[in-house]
């Protein structure tokens, strides 16, 4: 017998949200593990907001804020305003981030700038570091053997507003751009009026993201760009550090010793040795001498195209030295994940405060799925056990 085509709205519903996300959803362990993250920062949420306690409409939670833009990460939604729309329909969304079916959506000016409060406390970074607490509750970080690598990210600015500093006359948005230290490059858009001409870092800036910089590193076009940098645990894969700074020839190696520095104050014993693996792009003397300086035994791949390596013989042939070597590729996949899953092949924000910040939401964000995988290995592992 055919079904009637028809539609009764009830006018009351006594489900709640939870009923509606399936026991089995990816989505319930990463959120356990959000709110427990989310639970240890109250403290710097409520410092947050002490200038406002005297009176005032109440902001959006901070707590729901992250949850949101981890959701923008997670989900690869492109702008706050998509973001908001989904938010409005989605109750998987509503549920992850805390919203009851009858709340209010944000409006997407509103919620981006209750984002600048979080910049303005470095509210993703503690964010990003309670997550990293998790992991090493679970002993899924070892503490003395990283990896080291950067990445470019293509900024949210064309070759059309690459100008001559203090000139206002700037041509459109789009794309990006790349180049050394300072480093000459011819344009190859038309519609600027640039062909014929050299553009520097030096003379020259986009007038839509003054951050960005123009540079191109091996076979890459050169494009307004920035760099990201990480720094990950040798033991899963984990990225135990993470930030963005201006694109130049000298941003990997002064990024990976302020990170691995970084991991040499967090240790309980600060004359434990360390190891730190890198590609050829690290073996550089200056780099190896720093490294050595904190104790930390540089695994860089050894760089002898026409030149002497600055990593010692000694070190490259050891054992550790080849497990680091292999390690070390596990860095790749945060990156790919980064740029595929989380946005940040081109970022859609401007400044590097705002890059920064999605860049580290990013790495949280790959770090929480991972763990959940990581979680559900061990499960399988005990079940078997028995």
């Amino acid at each position: 017998m055919r079904g009637a085509d028809t539609f009764t709205e009830s006018l009351f519903s006594v489900r709640k949200l939870d009923d509606f996300v399936p026991a089995s959803h990816p989505l319930r362990p990463v959120r356990k593990m959000v709110n427990t993250a989310l639970a240890k920062m109250n403290v710097l949420f409520s410092r947050m907001y002490e200038a406002d306690i005297k009176g005032g409409r109440p902001s959006i939670a901070p707590e729901k804020l992250v949850r949101a833009m981890l959701l923008q990460v997670l989900y690869s939604v492109r702008s706050e305003r998509q973001l908001m729309e989904q938010v409005q329909y989605n109750l998987l969304f509503r549920w992850f981030i805390g919203l009851s079916m009858d709340d209010e959506v944000w409006v997407p000016s509103v919620f981006t700038k209750n984002r600048e409060r979080l910049i303005e406390h470095d509210a993703v970074i503690e964010f990003f570091n309670e997550v990293l607490k998790i992991a090493d509750k679970k002993h899924w970080l070892s503490g003395e053997h990283f990896s080291v690598d950067g990445t470019l990210i293509q900024a949210w600015a064309g070759h059309k507003s690459f100008v001559r500093k203090g000139d206002d006359d700037a041509g459109g948005d789009g794309g990006g751009a790349d180049d050394g230290p300072g480093a000459d490059a011819k344009a190859h858009s038309d519609g600027g009026n640039f062909k014929g001409q050299r553009r520097s870092n030096d003379t020259h800036e986009s007038t839509t993201d003054a951050d960005a910089r123009l540079y191109r590193k091996g076979k890459t076009a050169s494009e307004l760009r920035y760099m990201g940098h990480n720094l990950s645990d040798n033991r899963h894969g984990l990225v135990a550090n993470a930030v963005v700074t201006l694109a130049d020839g000298y941003a990997e190696r002064e990024a990976a010793k302020a990170m691995v520095n970084d991991a040499r104050q967090a240790q309980a014993d600060p004359t434990r040795t360390i190891t730190l693996g890198a590609d050829k792009g690290y073996d550089a003397r200056e780099f190896i001498e720093a490294c050595q300086a904190m104790n930390v035994i540089p695994h860089v791949a050894q760089n002898k195209s026409g030149r002497n390596s600055a990593v010692p013989d000694a070190i490259a042939q050891s054992e550790g030295y080849a497990v680091s070597q292999q390690k070390r590729k596990l860095i790749e996949q945060g990156f790919g994940w980064a740029k595929t899953v989380g946005g940040m092949r081109q970022v859609m924000v401007r400044g590097l405060e705002r890059v920064d910040q999605m860049f580290v939401l990013t790495m949280a964000g790959y770090n929480l799925v991972r763990m959940r995988t990581l979680e559900q290995l061990r499960q399988v592992r005990l079940q078997g056990a028995y």
